[in-house]
C-alpha cells in the first residue's frame, strides 16, 4: 500500500556543479535527473571538474560555492553569476580571473557524467531540523546539502527517516518515480561558505558523529514525468 511521506516544499537546479542552484517552482525530470541539474562543469585542461575536492575525476577550486547558476527556460547556456548574484558576461574569462587559474572553462556534460553520486537528492525538513536542532549557534538550511528535493513531513517524523526508503520507490501525481538507493556521504562541502551561510565545519562533524556521515537519500529516476512544488511523494 502507498503511504505519503510529505510534499515537496522546494524544488533545486544546479546549472553548473559546485556553484549556488535556482530554485523552481517545477521541472521535467528525465532519465538523467533534473533537467539540466549539474549540465555544466567548471573542468580543466586534464578533464578534471572544478569541486570540493581533489580526486581522479574532481579537482579542488575554492569559491565556486560563492559564486550562482541558473539556466530559466534554456538548457543551452547557463548564467553564471559572481558572489554578489550579477550576471557574467564572459564566464570562462572570469573564472580564470576568480579562480586565478588560467585552464578552467565551463563546459557542458559529455561522456563522463558530472554527478559525483546518484542524479537524484531528497532530503526531509525531519532531517534538516535535526541539524538546526544539534547545533544551534550555526545557520543551517537546506544549501547546505545541495538537495534537489526538500520535502516537507509532518509533524512527528523523525530524523534521518530518509534511510527507511531504499529500496523503495516514490511517485508524484507528474507521473514522476524515484527509485531509492542510497544516502549521500558527506564531505567539508557542507560547511563550506556561501552567501549567506558562514563558514561551519561543526555540520560534517555533528552529522559524522550522528549518523556516519550520511545525509538525505539518493534516487535514480524510474520514470519520467514532471515534479512540482506542492506535489505528494508517496512510498510504493
Amino acid at each position: 500500500m502507498a503511504e505519503i511521506s510529505g510534499v515537496v516544499e522546494r524544488i533545486w537546479r544546479y546549472p553548473v556543479k559546485s556553484t549556488g542552484g535556482e530554485r523552481l517552482d517545477s521541472v521535467e525530470v528525465d532519465g538523467r535527473g533534473l533537467a539540466g541539474d549539474r549540465l555544466y562543469a567548471v573542468r580543466d585542461t586534464s578533464g578534471r571538474l572544478g569541486s570540493g575536492k581533489t580526486t581522479r575525476r574532481f579537482r579542488r577550486m575554492d569559491g565556486l560555492l560563492r559564486l550562482g547558476s541558473r539556466l530559466g527556460q534554456r538548457l543551452d547556456a547557463p548564467e553564471l553569476l559572481d558572489p554578489l548574484g550579477g550576471p557574467v558576461e564572459d564566464p570562462d574569462a572570469f573564472l580564470r580571473a576568480y579562480l586565478e587559474r588560467d585552464d578552467v572553462a565551463l563546459a557542458r556534460e559529455d561522456a563522463v557524467s558530472h554527478f559525483d553520486q546518484l542524479p537524484v537528492s531528497v532530503l526531509t525538513t525531519a532531517t534538516l531540523d535535526w541539524v538546526r536542532e544539534a547545533l544551534p549557534g550555526t545557520v543551517v538550511d537546506e544549501r547546505r546539502f545541495r538537495p534537489n528535493v526538500l520535502l516537507r513531513t509532518p509533524a512527528g517524523t523523525p530524523p534521518f527517516v530518509e534511510d527507511t526508503w531504499f529500496g523503495r520507490e516514490g511517485r508524484v501525481r507528474g507521473g514522476v518515480r524515484l527509485a531509492f538507493v542510497r544516502a549521500s556521504e558527506r564531505c567539508a562541502m557542507s560547511g563550506v561558505a556561501q552567501p549567506g551561510l558562514p563558514h561551519a565545519p561543526e555540520i560534517l562533524k555533528a552529522v559524522v558523529r550522528e549518523h556516519d556521515g550520511r545525509l538525505d537519500a539518493l534516487a535514480t529516476v524510474a520514470r519520467p514525468g514532471r515534479l512540482r512544488v506542492g506535489d505528494a511523494l508517496l512510498l510504493t
